[in-house]
């Protein structure tokens, strides 16, 4: 019965991490937009880990058991994994950019470096002291170790997918308010069910169950789930500027400012054109900028032209 049950669970891993895979693809081929490539990367890397570093120790376990002992094996299995967790350091590399991406954050070489290194130092300090502690167990580290940068990363992910910069987002709203949360509930599930893990084989079958079904519901649920209406396989028509407004939540009094912004006049002239104080001409010009991400009157311009056409 435990033989079927572990073989079912292996097929349906391997049908959702092709089908995670191949979705991703259809993604990136059909939209033509960097942040797909992203997505199947992420994919490749972590389901990579999952048949490497999750599969592959049922696969030892069953075939070298025989062979040697289980104090040996324990060891094998551990060193196996441990070689196997830079490809879920990419993956999760993969997921932050994702995040960073639909949210109309830009990327930083530097974030990237750090990233990778600070996440191989600590590898190598687990890798350390699974070879020179014996009084630490190995399989606790490992499983902390999941649980606690799983947790870091799929909460970070959750956040810049949540709060992405005023008019920058890619996705819809409905649908970031559909993925951040399922990703931190799929940590959640898998972390839980991991966390209470001894060697009991069906808590082994389900965790490796909610792996692979949770990071396979972002392609999945961008192929067939979102609206889609952030990302067209068209080029987007030009904003009236009335949209633009609304798009980046432009009071009808900031508006009357950006136009004036963008027909040349100084905030004095605002002022006296619109009959208000400097001050106010000052203060809305701030809160637009802030709204718009733009940090001065040219890079204002220049986004309306940009959106508008003006």
């Amino acid at each position: 019965m435990v033989k079927y049950l572990v073989s079912l669970v292996f097929i349906v891993s391997i049908a959702l991490a092709a089908g995670g895979i191949i979705l991703s693809t259809r993604l990136r081929n059909r939209q033509k937009s960097e942040f797909f490539s992203t997505l199947l990367y992420f994919q490749v890397f972590i389901y990579t880990f999952g048949f490497y570093g999750i599969w592959g120790q049922v696969v030892v376990k069953s075939f070298l058991s025989p062979y040697i002992s289980a104090e040996l094996l324990i060891r094998f299995t551990d060193v196996a994994i441990l070689l196997g967790l830079p490809f879920l350091v990419f993956a999760w590399l993969m997921l932050i950019q994702f995040s960073m991406d639909i949210s109309g954050r830009k990327r930083s070489g530097w974030m990237v470096l750090w990233f990778l290194v600070s996440n191989f130092l600590i590898i190598l300090v687990v890798g350390y002291i699974i070879l020179k502690i014996s009084e630490i167990k190995p399989d606790l580290l490992l499983k902390y170790y999941f649980i606690f940068m799983n947790f870091i990363y799929s909460i970070a992910a959750s956040l810049l997918i949540a709060f992405p910069l005023k008019g920058r987002s890619v996705i819809h709203n409905y649908d970031r308010r559909i993925i951040a949360p399922v990703i931190v509930l799929s940590m959640a599930a898998q972390s839980t069910v991991l966390f209470f893990y001894t060697s009991q084989y069906w808590f082994a079958l389900i965790f490796i169950f909610l792996y692979f079904a949770g990071n396979a519901f972002v392609p999945v649920y961008l192929n067939y789930g979102t609206l889609l209406s952030s990302f067209t396989e068209e080029p987007k028509a030009e904003l009236s500027f009335e949209e633009f407004c609304r798009k980046f939540e432009v009071s009808p009094r900031e508006s009357d400012i950006v136009r004036e912004i963008c027909n040349g006049l100084s905030n004095k002239e605002i002022s006296e054109k619109l009959f208000i104080s400097l001050q106010t001409v000052k203060d809305h010009t701030h809160r637009i900028y802030i709204k718009t991400n733009v940090k001065s009157r040219v890079q204002l311009i220049t986004l309306v032209k940009e959106e508008v056409g003006m």
